[in-house]
């Protein structure tokens, strides 16, 4: 059954003023999307992965509705948010595994536009693209969202223009500016590995 257009929107909204009720009502209207976006982001993973869409969605959930003074805008701007909490839990994830396994970091060549974030190589690839976003955040913090929202967030230019509140324009060429800066940053830093 579809949902009534801006019911989430309200429902987030009543949720961020203490609303319980709004909350039990949200998690079915958001439930298929968030597993969804984490079934993308597994899709790829090997077989034995110890973090299972389900669980990644339960956790990502769970830090949404437990932020303190969320002031959620709309629809989009909460799948926004949601894609950076999923881009958190998978890194601090492909960490310990790193450390567990590797005994640390190992950075390689990485093409943004080739990037599979779960695969049995893709570990190391997800710390080195965070890594970047971490850098280009530094330069362009819009640029970064944007590159985060595109990637982690699964959302559409125009998407991504309404959770920025800019122009599709702007995202547009922010995008192709910031996929070009991480292109060479993910190169300059695997070469020095």
């Amino acid at each position: 059954m579809p949902v009534p257009r801006g019911q989430i929107s309200l429902l987030l909204q009543q949720m961020a003023t203490g609303n319980q009720e709004a909350m039990q009502k949200l998690v079915p209207l958001v439930y298929g999307e968030l597993h969804r976006l984490a079934a993308h982001y597994m899709r790829d993973e090997r077989t034995d992965h110890t973090l299972q869409p389900t669980a990644l969605v339960h956790e990502a959930y769970l830090r949404l509705v437990n932020r303190q003074q969320a002031n959620w805008q709309n629809k989009a701007h909460f799948f926004g948010v949601a894609a950076q909490v999923m881009r958190t839990i998978l890194t601090d994830h492909a960490r310990h595994r790193c450390r567990i396994k590797r005994g640390g970091l190992r950075q390689h060549k990485l093409s943004l536009d080739d990037v599979q974030l779960f695969s049995q190589e893709r570990s190391d690839d997800l710390l080195a693209l965070d890594e970047s976003l971490h850098r280009l955040a530094q330069l362009d913090s819009r640029q970064s969202r944007i590159v985060e929202l595109r990637i982690f967030g699964g959302l559409t230019v125009d998407e991504t223009a309404a959770v920025l509140a800019v122009s599709s324009k702007t995202v547009k060429r922010d995008w192709m500016v910031a996929r070009a800066w991480l292109f060479g940053d993910l190169n300059e830093h695997a070469l020095d590995s």
